[in-house]
């Protein structure tokens, strides 16, 4: 298969594609499962390749072939860049399939279809869940660095991603990050005159401007999804943990400020503007309150939290930032540790086991503290025992047999999951971490101590494509919390993703 050279759009047919099936790979794990799909993890039988296989599903379906999965494929097989995912083909199983108890699948088109992607070993989610995980400055930069030069390559190319999430971001153990899951990416216009849906971008991570409903916009709303990922590494948990777009307007103006004519002209033009705009002016406090971060951090993260969308930086310019060009410098991807792989879907799966067996074992100590805590019988005829009551005991109604003690009906049902090991400092708010959308509800804003700084080695020119002026220069597996997952097979605990009464929003494309 011919593909483009880096930075150029793949416009070269594979004509292969689609003409083998699934049984080329052996499956190996399950690494991603969601709403429109579930990711493997598999090796191709004739070459020992190690691949991510994304089964896509068709049992819901009522139209035929998913929309969300022929977008992707129609703008990952023109987008070639180190910094984006890479689909290398499409396979088929032409006959019914089994799910992983040996039952039938539902399917009624009685086949699969499999988009078959290089296999990445995290998602950024994932790896910042692992225990005891603190990434360094210069990491930090590496990774924000890629994000935003594959991002960039994206908008040139006029593709917006309408995703960006850090179950969405994959990393590799060289330390390559790539850009996944094109399920809700759509190409647009420079104009912005065309009527796209609002119902895009998993909460945590939805800009303003379409929490407020406006269907025309570009790829200001990425640059958006980015500020929130740069501030929730260096803050070391998600900034706006929101439970509806109520509340998480309300978030965004408690940090941001309240929009106006003034901050953001034509915002009262906006459609729900009126119902959701605050009742008390607001002031900005984002310096304010992440006063401890660097300096140049907090500026490049002030310009893309800017509640203006014609003011928010672009990726282009973000590249060309003082905050990569500053010690400690991006560290060279290659330099990064290499860890044991990690998907979101995975972390959680563990922790999720790790909670039944703490709460199995709180039910054992319970019961058997129950059973040690009853009255003891008898020890000898005629002497009760001595915490008993002196006296005559009533005889029992011939018709009531005794009942033995047991234990009790409460006993049983645990009272919420226990606290988790925190991968933050003391000092850090532990509640609010990834992959849960309820936590962190108090105390949004900690005052967490700024990852400890140290030099990285430079790294501008090699490896990276040219994206800024300067020449500087991104599991989404399946486990984010939209249900648009990466590779197309995410589970749910980032904030809500797309509300499917489409009536109810008037949705667009």
């Amino acid at each position: 298969m011919a593909i483009a050279a880096p930075e150029q759009l793949n416009l070269t047919e594979a004509p292969t594609w689609g003409s083998r099936t699934v049984d080329c790979f052996e499956k190996l794990e399950q690494i991603g499962e969601g709403t429109y799909g579930q990711v493997y993890m598999a090796k191709e039988i004739r070459t020992g390749e190690i691949v991510a296989l994304k089964k896509i599903r068709m049992d819901n379906e009522r139209e035929g072939f998913p929309i969300t999965a022929i977008r992707e494929i129609k703008i990952l097989k023109k987008l070639h860049h180190e910094n984006v995912i890479n689909l290398k083909e499409i396979v088929t199983s032409p006959g019914p399939e089994k799910d992983e108890q040996g039952r039938p699948d539902g399917n009624k088109y009685k086949g699969g279809i499999y988009m078959v992607f290089e296999y990445m070993d995290h998602d950024l989610t994932g790896l910042a869940d692992r225990p005891g995980m603190r990434f360094s400055v210069p990491q930090i930069k590496c990774y924000m660095k890629q994000l935003l030069t594959g991002l960039h390559y994206c908008h040139v190319n006029q593709v917006l991603h309408r995703d960006i999430k850090g179950s969405n971001l994959l990393i590799d153990n060289k330390g390559n990050l790539k850009l996944a899951d094109f399920g809700l990416a759509r190409s647009f216009s420079n104009d912005h005159n065309a009527n796209l849906t609002n119902r895009v971008i998993t909460l945590w991570y939805r800009p303003p401007e379409l929490l407020l409903g406006t269907t025309k916009y570009g790829p200001a709303v990425d640059m958006w999804s980015v500020g929130c990922i740069f501030a929730e590494l260096l803050h070391g948990k998600p900034i706006f943990p929101g439970k509806d777009e109520p509340e998480q307007l309300n978030k965004i103006f408690e940090l941001c400020g309240a929009p106006d004519e003034v901050n953001w002209p034509g915002v009262s033009k906006i459609p729900w503007y009126n119902n959701f705009k605050p009742s008390r002016p607001l002031k900005r406090r984002l310096r304010e309150v992440f006063r401890h971060f660097d300096r140049h951090a907090l500026e490049l993260l002030d310009k893309m939290l800017t509640l203006d969308p014609s003011q928010r930086i672009s990726a282009k310019d973000a590249l060309d930032a003082e905050y990569f060009w500053t010690d400690p410098l991006p560290c060279d991807p290659k330099s990064l540790p290499t860890y044991e792989a990690s998907h979101e879907f995975q972390t959680k799966k563990k922790r999720q086991q790790q909670r039944q067996h703490e709460e199995a074992a709180k039910r054992q100590k319970l019961h058997h503290q129950q059973q040690h805590g009853r009255l003891p019988p008898v020890q000898q005829s005629g002497q009760g025992h001595p915490q008993m009551r002196p006296g005559p005991n009533p005889p029992l109604h011939a018709s009531q047999p005794q009942v033995a003690g047991g234990p009790s009906h409460h006993y049983g049902k645990p009272h919420g999951p226990p606290a988790g090991p925190s991968r933050y400092p003391a000092g850090a708010n532990p509640s609010g971490g990834y992959g849960h959308p309820t936590r962190g509800q108090g105390g949004a804003y900690g005052s967490g101590r700024y990852p400890p700084q140290g030099r990285g080695s430079q790294y501008g020119s090699g490896g990276m494509p040219a994206a800024g002026p300067r020449g500087g220069g991104g599991s989404s597996y399946g486990a984010g919390g939209s249900n648009y997952p990466p590779y197309g097979a995410s589970g749910t605990g980032r904030g809500s993703n797309v509300n499917r009464n489409q009536q109810q929003y008037n949705w667009q494309q």
